[in-house]
């Protein structure tokens, strides 16, 4: 039972794309289990730059599923636009499944998505204002519209006319705003079922049945374990759950079924939207890391805030992931650079932590304690990790240590080509 969980490291942004679409190569199936049109991958091909949002990076390869799995929450019309764009770019689509049971964003989740980060003024989160948390919010709250809905006329009407009472209630008497029409979302959304229909499924079927079969499979994770609703930085979090664990709900998919766990970190750490970040650079430093790394979002163009590696957070990640492997990105934009640093601890109130403390004010104080190491200069072209500058593999090797994981991958520039694959971990090395 070949299955392979992929999961963000840090705060997200940590280039599981590239790691994910190499995978997909030797995958049968690729599945994304949570989130939204709030992530994005970029993968970067020949030199050619494909950018994907809700579509699993396994359908840049013909003999590969994409699967959207039933934790994924989906703007319809951000799906279709997306299957228009990789249709442009030549890439077949025949192949991606959508779930049955996945969760509709609506109008009115962007709408409110917006309105609430509004209000919150300073205290916002830094969402997407793209709808994701409102359609988790009415998906716990019982409330929510699913594919299958969508392709069931008469109940999404009835389920569009309820909705969309309740909101006007919320839009109008708390935000002032306008109400919206039932009428007219349920004829764009009914237009949306006619092209959904031919990829709608019963995804967790399939999933198990592949792994049972003995194909490879692949899940691809989307945002960062520190934005994990439970685990992360709350509430400076997404709506749903990026780790390891996310997997096995988002997906139909229990845990004995996964063999490994990676977990993909940068040589530096990076983050869009607000919250804390203890290792934060305010400084040129961090600025030029910025630029070399062309740390902006690839869904909202934003500029991420960039850091030192927080080892203290990283063996937090490690831990609640269950890590076995490690994909360290971008150690070529960290290239130049005299020493590097690594937070091994905190100092919170003149004492030594080791651990994220769970309330928000105090891992706000939280002042890291570093760990200095040589910088490595340029790198050429590395094929094998034993080729790599002393520098590095001593940094590679604290990394390690600190996760009690194997790096598996270490990626010396952006393109696929760029990347040093110290372990095959498909058991087979070609479909």
């Amino acid at each position: 039972m070949p299955a392979i969980a992929v999961v963000g490291a840090q705060f997200g942004d940590e280039g599981k794309g590239k790691v994910s679409h190499y995978l997909a190569q030797r995958a049968h199936m690729v599945v994304r289990t949570q989130g939204g049109n709030n992530a994005g991958h970029t993968v970067v091909v020949g030199g050619k730059i494909f950018r994907v949002h809700i579509v699993p990076s396994g359908v840049l390869y013909p003999q590969c599923k994409s699967v959207i799995g039933n934790g994924v929450v989906v703007d319809p019309k951000v799906l279709l636009e997306e299957i228009d764009y990789l249709g442009s770019e030549g890439i077949d689509t025949s192949r991606l499944i959508l779930s049955d049971r996945a969760h509709l964003i609506m109008p009115y989740h962007r709408l409110l998505d917006g309105l609430d980060e509004d209000r919150r003024g300073l205290r916002r989160i830094g969402t997407t204002r793209r709808g994701i948390g409102p359609a988790y919010m009415d998906k716990n709250a019982r409330l929510g519209i699913r594919v299958a809905d969508l392709l069931d006329p008469e109940g999404l009407r009835n389920l569009i006319d309820e909705n969309v009472a309740l909101k006007n209630d919320l839009l109008q008497k708390v935000y002032g705003q306008e109400p919206l029409s039932a009428p007219e979302i349920y004829e764009e959304y009914l237009g949306y079922a006619e092209r959904l229909r031919p990829y709608v499924a019963d995804t967790a079927r399939l999933v198990n049945d592949a792994i049972d079969a003995g194909e490879r499979v692949l899940f691809e994770g989307a945002q960062g374990s520190l934005l994990d609703v439970d685990h992360g930085t709350y509430p400076y979090v997404t709506s749903s759950h990026p780790i390891a664990g996310g997997v096995t709900i988002g997906s139909g998919v229990g845990p004995t079924k996964i063999d490994k766990v990676v977990g993909v970190l940068k040589a530096y750490t990076s983050r869009v939207g607000d919250g804390p970040f203890p290792t934060e650079l305010l400084n040129e430093q961090g600025d030029a890391i910025r630029e070399r790394g062309k740390e902006y979002g690839t869904t909202t163009g934003r500029p991420r805030r960039i850091g030192w590696v927080d080892g203290v957070l990283l063996g937090y990640a490690a831990r609640i992931n269950g890590m076995t492997h490690l994909a360290i990105n971008s150690v070529d934009v960290l290239a130049g650079f005299e020493t590097i640093k690594i937070a091994v601890a905190y100092e919170l109130d003149g004492r030594r932590i080791e651990d994220p403390p769970a309330n928000l004010r105090d891992f706000g104080r939280c002042k890291p304690i570093y760990e200095e190491m040589e910088g490595w200069g340029e790198l050429g072209t590395p094929a094998h990790r034993n080729e790599i500058p002393r520098a590095l593999e001593a940094y590679v090797q604290r990394i390690e240590e600190i996760t009690h994981a194997k790096a598996a991958v270490i990626s010396v520039g952006r393109d696929q080509g760029e990347t040093i694959y110290v372990e095959e971990l498909f058991t087979e090395a070609n479909v």
